[in-house]
């Protein structure tokens, strides 16, 4: 039996590169999978990433596993970088794996007719063969899920960034407008955010507008009080605009002095206060922000 298997074997690694073209042949019959892959990765390329697998299955049957597993994953790894590389699905590069199953056997049929092999040859060629095949599938989604999760991480902290703008309205003056609900981890961006722009921009004044948060509850009072506090240790004096009744009876509930919040009706209030108001430009129709003239 040893002796069947060293022979498949052989006959697999010996012409790895003709099953590879084979696997080119097969993948070449389905419309989806060629342009999802033929399309994309050259074909020398193509050629000999999945030559390199075949080797693995062939000297699977013979060699020790312990030497050929760590190659198929070091293959799975970089052929699932590729994919990405080349933007192709991983549904699609799974399917492709699977034609490599599809061309084995092939390979394995054929002698079993042509030499008569005995019929537990077939059975350990599929212990030793498909548990590799799984192996790389199962790397190749690890790998491309970990790719995902770096995207949708990347995008997500961009996202948090956006929904904290610090806008610079003059030297030394910006506005943070909040939109949308506030919970504990966009309050603690808001008090991240905030301290770093204000080093950054070396900023004087900050005014921080609520009117587009629907619900200020006690957590996020408590929080924006803090955001002031921990301003006004960096030397950033705060304004807070946008206060509705029910967030100023909020407010007055924690016990906090609304004076300690320097508060304003609106923005415009705010920074007429600060000595600016908008001048409509009517060459460019924007409304620029500068120095209010005080007579």
């Amino acid at each position: 039996m040893k002796d069947e298997l060293l022979y498949i074997g052989k006959k697999i690694t010996n012409n790895h590169l003709i099953l590879a073209q084979r696997v080119e042949g097969v993948l070449a019959e389905d419309d989806s999978e060629q342009s999802a892959v033929e399309n994309r990765i050259p074909l020398k390329e193509r050629l000999q990433y999945r030559a390199a697998l075949m080797k693995c299955f062939g000297q699977i049957l013979y060699m020790d596993k312990n030497v050929i597993e760590p190659e198929a994953e070091k293959w799975a790894r970089k052929t699932a970088e590729i994919s990405i590389q080349y933007g192709i699905s991983l549904s699609d590069i799974l399917r492709e794996v699977a034609t490599y199953r599809t061309v084995v056997w092939d390979v394995f049929t054929e002698e079993l007719e042509q030499r008569k092999f005995a019929a537990i040859t077939m059975l350990d060629v599929s212990k030793m063969i498909d548990p590799l095949i799984n192996q790389v599938s199962k790397t190749i989604s690890e790998v491309h899920e970990q790719h995902k999760n770096e995207m949708m991480e990347t995008a997500y902290t961009a996202l948090e960034e956006l929904s904290v703008p610090v806008v610079p309205v003059a030297d030394g003056i910006a506005v943070v407008p909040l939109v949308g609900a506030i919970d504990t981890h966009r309050a603690k961006l808001v008090m991240e955010v905030t301290l770093t722009e204000g080093k950054r921009m070396d900023l004087s004044h900050m005014v921080i507008d609520v009117s587009g948060v629907p619900i200020i509850d006690t957590m996020v009072a408590n929080q924006l009080f803090r955001v002031i506090k921990a301003l006004s240790l960096t030397g950033i004096q705060s304004t807070l605009t946008g206060i509705r009744p029910e967030i100023a009876q909020t407010i007055v509930n924690l016990g906090i002095d609304l004076k300690e919040l320097n508060p304003c009706v609106n923005l415009k209030q705010a920074l007429r206060r600060l000595g600016l108001q908008l001048i409509k430009d009517t060459n460019t129709n924007r409304l620029p922000v500068s120095p209010e003239k005080h007579s």
